[in-house]
């Protein structure tokens, strides 16, 4: 699109400032002059402008005038250019009104980057809903919210005029682009995925009559055409029914495969050019900027009515929105790393409230911040009974030490004899899979004398082997350790601490001569593996990279339950539980001779879960316990780290509200690094460690779940005061971690 520019004044004005004096006055008087030259708008001649500065002092929006030259393409939602402190910077126009606040002159705006309306007012309540429930800033949340331009890809297709009502996507689809009814009709459906749960069926009924339900779902494993995908697949199908859209968020790009490819089976076709408007499109990173951004426009522009993607994607400006998804809300990669932190279970739940849509926070586990929204009512229960747990859900077995007892020694082998005869006899069936914590060939190593840690002689860091053949190398520094000496007794050999996938598939293939070992993992040759054939073979995968067995693995064996439940974070438990339920789900039913080995002394609760297949009762047994000693989700919790001085003066402008407390400033944990210019051999008392003069510390502010949004607003207007105020020092506020311990 051609941009459009307009002459203006090279000084803004401020709202709430005043300049007095001859020089301020004079400019004042130019700018004003300059102002006169501008023809304004006819109607609505006033911008309010959301300007991309992170400052939070600065995160509210700015009045400027609409020339008449683009009064046309300045709608509400395009990119533009405006005038602030001395320069160029971007923005988004939020609204036109009549009358400006601001008393004083009004400089204009700069151009119209592009005519496109890429930012909805849906999406800009969410946005500003998220800043505000994370004491964020409204800049930071559109980073994230709305993709950068691709201006090639945007040309590519005319944009809709600001009366086209068919193609802004407003009305419903017609009855040609909806899948068959008997396809989404619970009742008549005997191979529904929703018929083995209570409320499923009514769940899919309330979705396609245009109803909100909010629903917690724990899914259970299942037959081809009844697993997770092809349930979230015929919730959308269902929504699609009522004339609205949806929105599936997945935690990486093969679950999005696999929903796509549901979504497919369930009648809604990927969306193309000239397309029905019933369809699907990916919004995922790994796409690329165009593919992306094209995606985005489809959704944008009503074209494509259900979003499929990544975190992302729980900002996409899907018209008449009516379900959003949320799938295995416990992965870390729900939570974005960058500020204001928020987590895609908080975003979807914020705009199942704003926007009046469905809920579905789906996972074969049972996060603790799922069951506390359960335990209050505000999303229900959808699960199956007992005799429907036992009919889909493979049969568990925990291979302890004391189970393995009458073994003798061979009981704390890492590969007991009786799982080593499980997957023998199992490999007749199908492919086994085979659940490893650790990636790597050996992680740690010790010295083979006096079992001391072995350790880089440099920086100090943990020495692991890459390789049967290979030289130890540090895990920080990556230095070769080609000459170790232990430095408690000075040998110079190496026995293993802890075994990596890549040595357990070089162990397994010796001990299974003939059968096919296949790698899964983000650090192995092969990469992670989406789908393995259907035929006997060994699959060893690291956690989180299980590929999928069209038919489901014949078993499945899970190794060092120790080491998963091992960590002192506070959700250990349901970590380890949610790891493991990922991969038993993919194991055929017991009926049908699916098994799944636990191996290890693993902790009893999550280890008891996963015999039973009880998420929701370790779920709330967590809760329960964190509500007695005020941990999240019982309370509302925000984490400031920074120096000391910089933590304490932010704390100082806070109010706090009543059943506060604060914990800390507790010193965190040194990091060891090499020094800049260590070379081999250099010594020194801190073994090249950088020291500071000033160590950051944390500090907890907890309070009840119902102050959280007054926490939220006082940490909003402190950290504005710090930085109107420049206050130096480094700080970093972020409410609901995923850690505290």
């Amino acid at each position: 699109m051609p941009e459009v520019t307009a002459p203006g004044p090279e000084q803004p004005t401020l709202a709430g400032l005043s300049e007095v004096g001859g020089a301020s006055g004079a400019r004042r008087r130019r700018a004003r002059a300059r102002d006169a030259e501008v023809e304004p708008a006819a109607e609505l001649p006033v911008a309010r402008v959301a300007v991309e500065l992170s400052p939070p002092h600065l995160d509210r929006p700015f009045e400027y005038l609409v020339p008449a030259a683009m009064a046309a393409t300045a709608r509400p939602g395009v990119r533009v250019k405006v005038r602030f402190g001395g320069q160029d910077v971007d923005g988004y126009l939020l609204e036109r009104v009549a009358e400006a606040e601001h008393d004083g002159a009004l400089l204009p705006l700069r151009r119209v980057v592009s005519a496109e309306p890429v930012l909805s007012p849906a999406v800009a309540r969410l946005a500003r809903a998220v800043a505000d429930h994370y004491a964020g800033t409204l800049a930071d949340v559109l980073r994230l919210a709305v993709p950068p331009r691709h201006a090639r890809t945007e040309a590519a297709v005319p944009v809709p005029g600001p009366t086209d009502e068919t193609a802004a996507g407003v009305e419903p689809r017609s009855a040609d682009d909806l899948p068959p009814a008997d396809d989404l009709a619970p009742g008549t459906v005997h191979g529904s995925a929703w018929l083995p749960y209570r409320g499923g069926p009514a769940f899919l009924a309330h979705l396609a009559a245009g109803g909100a339900p909010r629903a917690a779902w724990c899914a259970l494993p299942g037959p081809p055409g009844a697993r997770w995908p092809d349930a979230v697949a015929q919730a959308v199908a269902a929504c699609l029914l009522g004339g609205r859209g949806a929105v599936l968020v997945l935690p990486d790009a093969r679950d999005v495969d696999r929903a796509c490819t549901a979504l497919a089976d369930a009648g809604v076709p990927e969306w193309t050019e000239g397309g029905p408007r019933g369809s699907y499109v990916r919004l995922t990173a790994d796409d690329g900027p165009s593919r992306r951004y094209r995606a985005f426009l489809a959704a944008l522009r009503g074209d494509a009515r259900v979003v499929v993607g990544t975190r992302a994607a729980a900002f996409a400006p899907v018209a008449d929105l009516g379900l959003a998804v949320c799938w295995d809300d416990g992965d870390d990669l729900h939570a974005e790393p960058r500020a204001p932190y928020p987590h895609v279970r908080e975003v979807l739940s914020l705009r199942a409230e704003l926007e009046g849509c469905a809920l579905l926070l789906a996972a074969h586990a049972r996060s603790v911040e799922v069951q506390a929204l359960a335990a209050s009512g505000w999303v229900r229960e959808v699960g199956a009974d007992r005799a429907e747990v036992r009919r889909l859900a493979p049969r568990v077995r925990a291979l302890t030490t004391a189970e393995l007892a009458s073994e003798g020694a061979a009981a704390s082998a890492r590969l007991p004899g009786a799982a080593w005869r499980t997957i023998r006899d199992r490999l007749a069936d199908g492919p086994v899979l085979v659940q490893v914590p650790r990636a790597g060939y050996l992680p740690a190593v010790a010295c083979a004398r006096c079992r001391a840690v072995a350790r880089c002689t440099t920086c100090h860091g943990p020495l692991q082997l890459p390789g049967g053949d290979a030289t130890a190398q540090c895990g920080w520094c990556g230095r070769l350790a080609t000459r170790w000496r232990c430095e408690e007794c000075g040998h110079g050999s190496f026995r293993s601490v802890a075994v990596g996938s890549d040595r357990t598939a070089e162990e397994l293939g010796r001990a299974f001569t003939g059968v096919t070992v296949r790698s899964s993992g983000a650090r192995s040759g092969t990469g992670v593996l989406a789908t393995v054939p259907d035929r006997p073979a060994l699959v060893v995968a690291t956690v989180g990279a299980e590929p999928v067995a069209a038919a489901g693995y014949a078993a499945a064996v899970l190794l060092d339950a120790a080491v998963t439940t091992g960590s002192t974070a506070l959700r250990a438990t349901e970590e380890a539980l949610r790891r493991w339920l990922a991969a038993a789900a993919l194991v055929r039913p017991g009926p049908d001779g699916g098994v799944v080995l636990l191996v290890g002394d693993g902790a009893e609760r999550p280890t008891q879960a996963l015999v039973r297949w009880d998420p929701v009762g370790l779920a709330a047994r967590e809760l329960a316990e964190r509500q007695e000693v005020r941990l999240p989700p019982a309370v509302r919790v925000a984490e400031l780290t920074g120096t000391r001085e910089v933590v304490a003066g932010v704390l100082a402008r806070v109010q706090l509200p009543p059943g506060a407390d604060v914990l800390g400033p507790v010193p965190l944990p040194e990091r060891r690094a090499p020094a800049s210019g260590a070379g081999k051999g250099s010594g020194g008392a801190a073994g090249g460690v950088q020291e500071t003069l000033d160590p950051p510390v944390r500090t907890l502010v907890r309070v009840p779940t119902s102050e959280g949004r007054r926490l939220a607003r006082s940490l909003a207007a402190s950290l504005a005061v710090r930085s109107a105020h420049r206050e130096g020092g480094s700080l970093r506020v972020r409410l609901d971690p995923g850690e505290m311990l």
